[in-house]
């Protein structure tokens, strides 16, 4: 008997299937075609009427209570899915048994009948059979869930609805799919059998829980074959790729390429589907290869006294992952370096050892090295693994001699000396010595700096003398001392030299006088509690030779004496104030003794300038009494007042005199009318006059005329000079080459004249011939002129020619002047 549970069970159905599949006569192979037809007796074995459950009761004896007898289980619908139909397909008829007494309407809801998915189901409302319309996918939905209704003609309910569960049964119609086309492992080399690669993973969208969805997976090849064909197994349920021989070595072979295949319906190749997928297989470096030194013996040479240069460079082989921790470079010099001069760098890109001089070598000291070095990875090497013999080499260093400077043995030297030491003196021997112990090289010196110029040193012993006095106070002592550099050089090819600093503590001596601070200052007329004057003074020299300072006033004048006094305040400072009653106002210039504490003291006779002024109730010095200290009596004042109008009247005088000057040239008559004036004028050209009438002119008149008779019957003495001339060129008056100032006037004249009283002048605005020279005049070529005279020719005349010819006179007459 079949259960509820059972009948909702698509295991058993599947079970159901199989065991019909072994009772049928003729036992069909499992391909697509046995599947299909398996399906079609299941999905014809389904029951074929399903009635809706009726309710029966039975009494009971003892109390009258009913009991209700349980409900039918209404078996599931399987349909497969991907069916060919035709469609529409019967499934199951739905049935009531009050058909016979009533006319009954049948219809079903749910989704897949009149929710979305809607039309999938549809049912015959008069004989009850329930059609499937469509082929189904169990991988879009794998069960539906409807409910069948009877009603009668006027739609009241006959039966109360019954539940239908629909199945969609799953069929082998999805190949497994890889999530990736190609997976990227990674195991490192020399790993043992079994280690752990990478992982597969391909999944199909069948049910899982039937063989329809059941992976497996297998690889189906391995690129290359070496060391062996089968380095790798595939776990066929996980997909777990992991090793299974040894041998993996990353510099023989850095990658493998796996093809792995999945295949459903549990790994069987016949019925299930298959899809591949590639897997790289990277090989991870391990250090199983240490560095190997090139050769055994490097060289190289280096100039002595150089750094940071490259001795030679030491070439290694390392088989493993180029720049990383593995193949990167670390070498280490283990002896003949106890000094520390060299040091090796590793080059990032060729690995190569750069062994490089970080301290200075001296050939004098040392004129070889010879050195073991050691080279090791920056990881360390894998377990098992033993060093290279060839990790270590010798390098042989030769040191390379070259001219050195001649070194000063103290640099700075410190020497102490009194200031005022005379020229002459010595002082000390700066003399420096040659590192070049095997090159017999004579030293010669220099002075290179000395600012205040007062020292010279011996050429060949480097003896210092003075050549001016020192003086501590100079200005190019600094906290007491002096310094001078000086230059050694040696007679080698090519010369080498250096430098010492010479340093001249210089003590102090009371040389230098104090002087009286401050030198100007002032107090009321009449004697004040506060009125009184600080005083200081200021000495160049340094302790003791300073304070404390002693001020006294002198003995002569009396007048000094008499009017004042000063009171010592503390040892740098005292107090001067009035010692009578009332000074009249004016400036005073009272001299004070001052006198320093050196030994011997020096003294200083110093004046200080007191201006002496009536004062306010507050102390201080009113205006009018501070003109008068200034000693600016009234008779100054107005003279003063004087000298400031005298000067505004020259001033004034001044500028009258300028515009009358003005006036008189603007009003002095010009030798030639101003409007005839062509320079600095406008000059318009482009009027064209009042119109038609205007334009009635004798053009003949502007051309050159047929007959001259007019021109030569003219009166003797009267010309015109823009026509062209028709009598003997020799016969024009021969002008001197200085003519007087007056003749440019007479000849601008007698061409005015000329024009006025020619009754046969051509009109104001006809052309006139200024340019025709003529030929063969006796004034030569203009060409003859230079402008560069040799000085002989005199113009100051025209200075006498009036305004006009000013710039002409300021051109030609003013060579002086430049």
């Amino acid at each position: 008997m079949v259960t509820a549970r059972g009948l909702h069970d698509p295991h058993i159905w599947e079970t159901t299937v199989k065991l019909a599949l072994a009772g049928h006569p003729h036992p069909l192979p499992l391909t697509k075609i046995g599947i299909e037809e398996m399906l079609s007796r299941v999905w014809e074995s389904q029951p074929r009427v399903i009635k809706f459950p009726r309710k029966h009761q039975r009494g009971s004896s003892s109390n009258g209570l009913r009991r209700q007898k349980r409900d039918w289980v209404i078996p599931p619908i399987n349909v497969p899915e991907n069916s060919r139909g035709p469609f529409p397909h019967m499934l199951v008829r739905i049935r009531s048994d009050q058909d016979k007494d009533v006319g009954i309407r049948y219809s079903i809801t749910g989704a897949g009948a009149d929710q979305p998915p809607s039309g999938i189901y549809n049912i015959d409302p008069i004989s009850g059979n329930m059609f499937v319309t469509q082929p189904l996918d169990r991988e879009e939905r794998a069960s539906f869930h409807l409910r069948a209704h009877a009603v009668d003609m006027n739609g009241n309910q006959v039966e109360n609805p019954i539940d239908l569960y629909i199945y969609v049964i799953d069929m082998n119609d999805n190949r497994p799919e890889f999530q990736n086309q190609v997976y990227n492992g990674s195991v490192a080399e020399g790993s043992k059998p079994g280690s752990s690669v990478m992982q597969v993973t391909a999944t199909d969208s069948d049910d899982s829980t039937t063989a329809n969805g059941m992976v497996r997976y297998r690889i189906l090849s391995q690129t290359p074959h070496s060391p062996i064909p089968n380095m790798f197994t595939i776990n066929s349920e996980t997909g777990d790729i992991v090793t299974v021989a040894a041998g993996l070595d990353r510099e023989k072979v850095s990658q493998y390429t796996i093809i792995v295949q999945a295949t459903d319906m549990e790994g069987n190749l016949n019925f299930g589907l298959s899809n591949t997928a590639t897997a790289l297989i990277s090989i991870t470096d391990i250090n199983d290869n240490p560095p190997e030194l090139t050769v055994r013996t490097f060289s190289g040479e280096v100039p002595e006294n150089k750094v940071n240069v490259v001795v030679t460079n030491l070439t290694v082989v390392d088989r493993d992952q180029p720049h990383s921790p593995n193949w990167n470079a670390v070498y280490r010099i283990v002896s003949g370096d106890p000094s520390g001069h060299f040091t090796i760098r590793t080059n990032p890109i060729t690995n190569e050892g750069m062994l490089t001089v970080v301290k200075p070598v001296d050939f004098e000291m040392n004129r070889a090295f010879m050195l073991t070095v050691v080279v090791s990875n920056q990881a360390h090497l894998a377990s098992g693994i033993q060093s290279s013999l060839q990790s270590t080499a010798g390098v042989t260093i030769s040191v390379q001699d070259v001219n050195e400077p001649p070194v000063f043995p103290v640099n700075p030297k410190m020497i102490r000396f009194e200031e005022g030491v005379p020229a002459g003196t010595t002082l000390t021997v700066f003399a420096a010595q040659d590192p070049d112990h095997f090159i017999h090289q004579s030293v010669r010196y220099s002075k290179l700096s000395d600012p205040a110029n007062w020292l010279k040193i011996n050429r060949t012993n480097g003896q210092i003398t003075t050549m001016a006095l020192l003086d501590r106070e100079s200005m190019y002592v600094k906290n007491n001392v002096y310094e001078a550099t000086f230059l050694a050089f040696d007679s080698g090819s090519p010369q080498a030299s250096g430098t010492g600093t010479l340093q001249i503590y210089l003590i102090d001596v009371n040389d230098n006088a104090p002087v009286l601070i401050p030198r100007e200052a002032q107090v009321c007329e009449r004697a004040r509690p506060n009125s009184k004057i600080n005083i200081t003074a200021s000495d160049a020299d340094a302790d003791p030779n300073v304070g404390p300072f002693v001020f006294e006033l002198p003995s002569f004048p009396a007048s000094v004496r008499r009017n004042w006094t000063v009171s010592r305040l503390s040892g740098d400072y005292a107090q001067m104030r009035l010692r009578i009653p009332y000074l009249e106002a004016g400036v005073y210039e009272i001299p004070i003794i001052v006198s320093d504490s050196g030994n011997p003291p020096l003294s200083n006779r110093s004046v200080i300038r007191v201006k002496v002024c009536p004062c306010d109730d507050n102390g201080d010095c009113s205006a009018t009494g501070a003109v008068a200290a200034a000693g600016l009596g009234t008779g100054a004042i107005i003279a003063i007042l004087i000298c400031i109008i005298i000067l505004l009247s020259m001033v004034l005088l001044f500028v009258v005199w300028m515009k009358r000057r003005e006036k008189e040239r603007q009003a002095k008559p010009l030798l030639i009318d101003p409007e005839d004036d062509v320079r600095d004028n406008i000059l318009k050209y482009d009027e064209e006059g009042g119109g038609e009438e205007d334009q009635d002119y004798d053009l003949s008149q502007l051309q050159q005329p047929e007959s001259l008779e007019h021109i030569i019957n003219k009166p003797s003495g009267v010309r015109r000079v823009d026509e062209r001339p028709v009598i003997a060129e020799s016969q024009y008056p021969v002008r001197p080459s200085l003519p007087h100032p007056g003749d440019i006037g007479d000849f601008i004249n007698d061409g005015l004249r000329a024009a006025d009283n020619d009754p046969t002048a051509p009109p104001y605005d006809s052309l006139l011939v200024f340019d025709y020279e003529g030929s063969g005049s006796t004034a030569g070529s203009v060409s003859s002129l230079n402008s560069t005279s040799s000085g002989d020719q005199d113009y100051d005349y025209l200075n006498d020619w009036g305004p006009r010819f000013k710039k002409l006179a300021d051109l030609y007459g003013g060579g002086d002047d430049d």
